[in-house]
């Protein structure tokens, strides 16, 4: 007997609203900071965790806006079951 789970209570403590095209759902963002060039550059790698039902078919330069900003798809890929999806993103 399969396990019906609600995916949305996943969501609902940290998630921020999220719209692409027709489609506005919550996701979160995580803006882990890197330092490259022996420590001379820091660096943002935008990443939007989300329900892959609600923006799984999203595709390399699609437009997605995050908390209110302006973000471009760079990648999207399935994690764990396929129930979430990890975007990639970079500010527009």
């Amino acid at each position: 007997m399969a396990l019906a789970e609600d995916l949305g209570v996943f969501l609902d403590d940290f998630g921020v609203s999220c719209t692409a095209g027709a489609v506005t759902a919550l996701g979160i963002l995580d803006m882990p900071s890197q330092v490259l060039a022996n420590g001379m550059v820091l660096s943002t790698d935008y990443t939007l965790t989300a329900k892959a039902s609600d923006f799984g078919s999203l595709l390399r330069g699609s437009a997605i806006t995050v908390a209110g900003v302006a973000y471009t798809v760079r990648e999207v890929m399935l994690i764990d079951d396929g129930s979430f999806v990890q975007i990639g993103i970079q500010k527009t």
